[in-house]
């Protein structure tokens, strides 16, 4: 299978070595960053200069691809599946951007080729185990889905590193969330919400931030009471970015905002990955609770350390992509996050990745 990456970042670099190493796709690896694409042509890869913001360069990238795999800034979602579109060449996406999920649903309406947007950690693989934890009761009450990519060694204020995108993390702070209460859907402020909780003997937060649900809510709708998302943080750090984005008001000035975090807040490479989904609701005439957890860590991967954001970011779209391969998703229109069986996906050979884990305890909710 002829596969376009676009992007050649730390995640496009790790989808690029996971499907490189199957030897069942040929991989082109597509960025304006001739750095980057150095790395991955040290990899035995094929790479091409190009500026994603030209449309009849990403054209004339996709001809002859089987399928375009979109690890660029969320911004660029909407150009990319146009051209996708204009080149009926399959589309698999991370973004984390509602508004440019909703745009690429319409591009797809009627489509002879697959739009696969929300493919990474969170939308993504957190729906899809939501989804298959709350189809096996026979009525759900509440559906609560916590995701946190978090510095292993915190030492800052924040008690954060940057572990993945600047314009994304900014992005999922700033924007209205979607959550179901009484059984309709409803917008919530970011940041807002607030918990503390336990895992492990360690304390952490979570709040409201978008996109994390991908198209959920909209699936679940009618069907069940309660639904939200929200993102884990050690305890403190919601306070800061709410000084930050509200009482200095830097939500009006996300450009200078980004460049403050670029230039204060330490990159890491030694993080973890924290997943935690609870469903409650009855089944066979008793309320019960069931609960799917995981906890993934940084690893060394073919002499390189690899983040676990990275892991689980890549894990998400390479095993997408090898299901539909496998034809274990519908291969044309819209394709969400919930038609894919956790078990599939677990089963998968990107997917195994999730299955790497330290089991979880909640000491405290």
């Amino acid at each position: 299978m002829n596969v376009l990456l676009l992007g050649a970042g730390h995640i496009g670099y790790t989808i690029a070595q996971l499907l490189h190493n199957t030897g069942d796709y040929q991989v082109l690896v597509a960025d304006r960053d001739l750095n980057s694409l150095k790395a991955i042509a040290d990899l035995g890869i094929a790479t091409r200069e190009v500026d994603s913001a030209d449309s009849a360069a990403l054209e004339a990238a996709m001809h002859g691809q089987d399928a375009v795999l979109n690890a660029l800034p969320y911004h660029m979602a909407i150009g990319v599946a146009k051209a996708a579109k204009a080149t009926a060449t399959h589309y698999f996406d991370l973004t984390e951007d509602v508004h440019a999920t909703k745009t690429i649903r319409d591009l797809a309406e009627g489509s002879s080729t697959a739009f696969m947007p929300q493919c990474g950690l969170a939308p993504g693989f957190i729906g899809i185990a939501a989804h298959s934890l709350a189809r096996h009761f026979d009525s759900v009450r509440e559906v609560k889905m916590r995701v946190g990519a978090l510095p292993e060694f915190p030492t800052n204020a924040l008690k954060y590193n940057l572990t993945w995108s600047v314009d994304g993390l900014v992005n999922e702070y700033c924007h209205p969330c979607e959550a179901i209460r009484n059984g309709k859907l409803q917008m919530v402020q970011p940041l807002e919400g607030l918990e503390h909780f336990s895992l492990d003997g360690v304390e952490y937060e979570a709040f409201n931030t978008s996109g994390g649900l991908g198209t959920l809510c909209e699936t679940l709708e009618g069907k069940v009471e309660v639904l939200d998302y929200k993102t884990v943080r050690y305890p403190g750090h919601r306070d800061l970015m709410k000084f930050l984005l509200e009482d200095l008001r830097l939500a009006g000035h996300q450009d200078k905002l980004k460049d403050i975090l670029r230039g204060a807040v330490p990159s890491t490479m030694q993080d973890v990955v924290l997943v935690f989904v609870t469903v409650n609701g009855m089944k066979d005439g008793k309320l019960v609770q069931q609960v799917f957890s995981r906890k993934i860590f940084a690893a060394e991967q073919n002499g390189r350390l690899t983040s676990a954001i990275q892991i689980t970011t890549a894990a998400g779209i390479c095993a997408a992509l090898d299901l539909f391969r496998a034809q274990r998703l519908p291969q044309s229109g819209f394709i969400s996050q919930e038609q894919v069986s956790l078990e599939d996906f677990l089963a998968n050979r990107f997917g195994r990745a999730y299955e790497e884990h330290q089991a979880l305890t909640q000491e405290a909710a």
